[in-house]
């Protein structure tokens, strides 16, 4: 189960969810290819004794470079939620940043050419009294932030029902 699901309150529903990127695995699978490339060549050319145990170390690191990025980039989860924004990081080392949709101040994107080309940019949240969060390569950060601006209008406009104290 998600981070995010995990740690819905009761009432809250996921509205959007995102994370980071797929351009991200572009530099590990170029590496990867060439660690496999050299695996293969060490393969065809055994005519010198350890080329078969030298390909086999290369094709191994490169299934641990991508398993690597991969899982690093899918421990990220961001969500807009009926009531806050949830952006969780990391596995082992985890960062986390729920703020309340009322605390949200305004959110910022930054988006290089090729960003918007492909899709993605880097989000700053900013929240009432606190400071600047910047999250990189948010895929579809134009939507992420559309969708927050629709929850804070959604209560902005719902009426606050009193709760008769006991």
């Amino acid at each position: 189960m998600s981070y995010v699901k995990k740690n819905l309150i009761p009432g809250e529903s996921v509205i959007y969810q995102t994370g980071i990127h797929w351009s991200v695995l572009f530099w590990p699978f170029v590496l990867a290819a060439v660690l496999v490339a050299g695996g293969v060549a060490c393969f065809v050319w055994q005519g010198f004794a350890g080329y078969i145990e030298i390909g086999t170390l290369l094709i191994g690191i490169a299934l641990v470079v991508v398993l690597y990025f991969w899982i690093k980039r899918n421990a990220t989860e961001i969500a807009v939620t009926n009531k806050r924004v949830i952006i969780k990081t990391g596995m082992a080392a985890r960062r986390s940043l729920e703020i309340m949709l009322a605390k949200v101040e305004s959110i910022g994107i930054a988006e290089t050419v090729w960003g918007r080309m492909l899709g993605y940019g880097t989000v700053t949240i900013h929240g009432t009294g606190g400071t600047p969060e910047p999250f990189a390569k948010i895929a579809h950060p134009s939507e992420f932030r559309q969708h927050v601006q629709q929850q804070i209008d959604v209560q902005s406009t719902v009426p606050q029902t009193v709760q008769p104290t006991a």
